[in-house]
């Protein structure tokens, strides 16, 4: 098994340096470059398992204890293994990702009673869980760093502004819907700083509850409203949607659905904004440690996977920027923070929910450092006439909207603090 694994890794590693210590106790490095990490492997049976099915099991052997870090963290190996040409260096694993391609289809159908579960899945653990990395908003999606090094609450803040600039919010009391509205900050915003008239919904029970209370607390129910409720069975029409880190929950075989809602939804004149990760590259399959553990149902699209289906019913792009290291950085932040708290992790879960979190985000990083992913978000309307002729506006409006923050009260704060 030492031989064989050795092999592989001498095959697979051709940037970078990884040191590994096996199960018998032989330890070798692999790759050009001084080793970053120091990998060991408790049982030959943990070997025999990467060996099979490297992309499953990586995550799976670390969070289980059964693969450990001698030298550095679960990031710098993962920048390592993520940052190498070829992706699968087995033929078994080669064969498991044709056979996952063959059903991603089936993995991907989302029905209505089915997405609750994948969204309850993830997103109705402990809510003192997300406070320990998330900013103070509780934004669980990519930041909009303006400059580098700018503060994690900044860039959130950033991004919601630069959101709210693209919604074209012209005049008071649009009826705006947000599309997977989560704790509620993004709403709250174009409440208090765009003058919108809100409408979110979630399929969280966790998240509406504390989105609800953030209402009140602010003292904008009679401008925002939560439901826990399918996007799918949402009565309309709205002047302007929004959609943040929902999109990748849909599924393939939903896009064509979604989009004709979206069109059904709208006013003649709207608008939406559509934020999701997606993938520069071809499409492709969910991860499949990320399929089974943290975002059951989930897949991250390919831009060929979503235009064409715009396109079809009817709708006109007016609008598409790419942010390409945004959610690296912004990964990078929440690994930071839940490692300085993970104590506090630990008394809320487990040691072994504590190394699956870490493996998580650090994995997630990395997808967006090395392997294709980004963010792209694709401006729609019914009307090209909808939206200005250039993109001068945005910036304009960005700085309206820090000057309606600074007229601000209060910030937001979670419900409770």
């Amino acid at each position: 098994m030492d031989f064989l694994l050795e092999t592989v890794l001498r095959r697979a590693i051709s940037r970078g340096g990884l040191t590994v210590t096996t199960a018998s106790g032989r330890t070798f490095s692999v790759g050009p470059d001084t080793p970053t990490a120091h990998v060991r492997f408790r049982t030959a049976l943990a070997e025999y398992k990467l060996l099979l099915d490297p992309e499953l099991t990586v995550g799976e052997l670390y969070a289980d204890g059964e693969m450990t870090l001698e030298r550095g963290d679960i990031a710098d190996l993962l920048d390592v293994i993520m940052s190498q040409p070829v992706i699968q260096p087995t033929l078994s694993s080669r064969v498991l990702y044709y056979a996952r391609m063959a059903v991603r289809r089936v993995a991907q159908f989302n029905p209505r009673g089915r997405s609750r579960r994948n969204v309850a899945h993830h997103y109705d653990l402990d809510g003192r869980l997300y406070s320990l990395f998330l900013d103070a908003d509780r934004q669980y999606s990519c930041a909009y760093f303006e400059h580098p090094g700018q503060r994690l609450d900044d860039a959130q803040l950033a991004k919601k502004r630069h959101l709210a600039a693209k919604l074209i919010l012209d005049r008071p009391d649009l009826s705006t819907l947000d599309i997977g509205s989560g704790w509620g900050g993004l709403s709250l915003y174009l409440a208090e700083i765009g003058r919108a008239r809100m409408t979110g919904v979630t399929l969280s029970t966790e998240q509406l509850g504390v989105a609800k209370a953030r209402a009140d607390e602010k003292g904008l129910a009679d401008r925002v409203e939560f439901r826990l409720q399918d996007y799918r069975d949402v009565p309309g029409p709205f002047d302007r949607i929004i959609s943040v880190g929902m999109f990748e929950h849909v599924g393939v075989d939903h896009y064509g659905a979604f989009f004709h809602k979206v069109r059904d939804l709208l006013h003649e004149d709207g608008v939406m904004v559509l934020h999701s990760i997606g993938r520069s590259g071809v499409p492709g399959i969910t991860n499949p440690w990320i399929a089974k553990y943290i975002f059951p149902g989930g897949y991250i699209p390919a831009l060929s996977e979503v235009l064409p289906q715009i396109e079809k019913v009817g709708l006109v792009v007016t609008d598409v920027e790419v942010l390409r290291l945004h959610y690296a950085e912004t990964l990078k932040a929440w690994r930071e923070r839940f490692l300085a708290r993970r104590e506090e992790a630990l008394r809320l879960t487990d040691e072994r929910f504590c190394r699956m979190w870490e493996f998580y985000l650090a994995g997630s990083e990395m997808g967006f450092r090395h392997q294709g992913l980004m963010i792209f978000q694709i401006q729609l309307a019914k009307r090209q006439e909808a939206v200005p002729l250039t993109r001068d506006y945005i910036a304009e409006v960005e700085e309206k909207l820090r000057a309606a923050e600074r007229r601000a009260a209060t910030p937001l704060r979670l419900a409770g603090e």
